[in-house]
């Protein structure tokens, strides 16, 4: 969801229910390439989960067909080393979950669409930031 904060200017939303947080910018991560997490129509991997990845979750996503560690440059894509954070679909975070591989999420970063694939008391269980 998004609202006005007074100055005409959007605010879009993360799980705490506050403006949403940038997620990274080095890797440049997000649907759009704009380090947030943000969401739309376009996104149909609903990409809103600001997960700091792991060698076990990046491993765990390879072996599911998703190669998050090789570079792809025609699609701006460096290829993730673990400490690096990047917008993970949401459904692939609950796989990982389900499957005990889940890397930590940073809260403030990760968009409210999230809460429609996982509850808030599980995403506090993952998180890095202290909002906890």
């Amino acid at each position: 969801m998004t609202s006005s904060n007074g100055t005409g200017r959007k605010i879009t939303r993360n799980v705490l229910g506050t403006e949403l947080k940038t997620c990274c910018k080095s890797p440049l991560t997000g649907f759009y390439r704009d380090g947030s997490c943000k969401t739309g129509p376009q996104d149909r991997g609903v990409h809103t989960t600001c997960a700091q990845v792991t060698e076990e979750f990046l491993a765990f996503s390879k072996a599911r067909g998703n190669d998050l560690s090789t570079p792809l440059p025609q699609y701006r894509f460096p290829g993730l080393k673990e400490g690096d954070c990047w917008c993970l679909c949401a459904a692939r975070w609950v796989e990982a979950y389900e499957a005990g591989m889940a890397p930590k999420i940073k809260l403030e970063a990760t968009h409210e669409k999230m809460l429609e694939y996982a509850s808030l008391d599980v995403l506090k269980e993952y998180a890095v930031d202290s909002d906890k």
